[in-house]
């Protein structure tokens, strides 16, 4: 095994890298279709935000190509 060569004022420290706890994790219980359902729900009305913010907010965003029309004041006719 690896030894250190340098002096660790904690012994535990020097020790933690081959360390392995024998107790197993419990394993883990799996989503209930309703579950499922609930997640796969709200994924898609993320989704579904994100596509409706984009499909309003790049027409507003975008230039006309066109020029616009505007309207000269009179003052800045220069009568």
């Amino acid at each position: 095994m690896f030894r250190r060569r340098e002096p660790v004022p904690f012994a535990f420290l020097a020790e933690a890298d081959t360390f392995r706890s024998n107790v197993t994790p419990p394993p883990r219980e799996r989503a209930s279709a309703g579950q499922i359902a609930g997640r796969s729900f709200l994924g898609l009305m993320i989704v579904a935000g994100l596509v409706g913010s984009l499909a309003l907010g790049v027409p507003a965003l975008s230039q006309d190509r066109a020029p616009a029309h505007t309207q000269q004041s009179q003052a800045s006719r220069g009568h």
